[in-house]
């Protein structure tokens, strides 16, 4: 399985591929914690699920990887296997509740150490039963980690994957620079990250065929992240 290494030693972590030829990874978070959760049923935002971004990754034809929060998986099934049931989509795991696995990483509440592979692994589990193309990459939220986290993961033989090429899509109030911050850095072999969830990210869909437009005026194309990683 993509993104599987040797259980038992510390979680390797990357960045990007290799710098030659013209792919890059297009990879969308999918966060959910319990106070989205609270937004959600307060009636406070209508979605976390932006269906513009997969309408038109859809309609282009475009792979994308998504890292997904168990509870967002919960809480949006139907979306869920709509990814799933795109073989130009992988499902990655971004932690089970979006909590914070070290300190002070955005005000994000901190699971203790012994629970870390314990939440990670019912993601898997909770997102397993999808189908589709699903891998053994893992993205901690708000890309926070240090050395005991990482150990904490070696009994799952995953891969960790922060990304090179960061949009600022959250909480973002115009979609220009969301395009300036990715196309000014994306190289070959870059992981491009951004976000699937609509109310904390609401220009992301504005963004992306801007994006997808600045990718090929410079003859770079999106690849599914195990593809871009292959030769890593």
């Amino acid at each position: 399985m993509p993104g599987a290494t040797r259980v038992g030693t510390r979680a390797p972590v990357v960045d990007h591929g290799p710098r030659t030829g013209d792919k890059v990874a297009l990879t969308f978070d999918a966060d959910m914690t319990d106070g989205m959760l609270a937004s959600l049923r307060a009636g406070r935002v209508k979605s976390y699920a932006n269906l513009r971004i997969l309408d038109l990754l859809e309609r282009e034809r475009v792979p994308a990887t998504f890292f997904l929060t168990g509870k967002w998986v919960q809480r949006y099934p139907d979306v869920t296997r709509r990814i799933a049931g795109n073989p130009r989509f992988e499902l990655a795991n971004h932690t089970y509740g979006h909590a914070a696995f070290t300190a002070d990483c955005y005000d994000l509440p901190r699971l203790p150490v012994d629970e870390l592979a314990g939440d990670v692994a019912k993601t898997f589990t909770v997102i397993e039963p999808y189908g589709g193309r699903q891998t053994r990459y893992f993205r901690f939220p708000g890309l926070c980690h240090d050395p005991a986290a990482l150990d904490a993961l070696a009994p799952l033989g995953v891969t960790v994957v922060d990304g090179d090429v960061v949009s600022g899509d959250p909480f973002a109030t115009a979609w220009k620079p969301l395009v300036r911050a990715v196309l000014d850095k994306v190289r070959p072999g870059s992981v491009v990250i951004m976000h699937v969830t609509e109310a904390n990210a609401a220009m992301t869909d504005e963004a992306l065929p801007h994006i997808l437009a600045g990718l090929r005026e410079r003859n770079l194309v999106p690849a599914p992240l195990s593809e871009v990683l292959a030769a890593d």
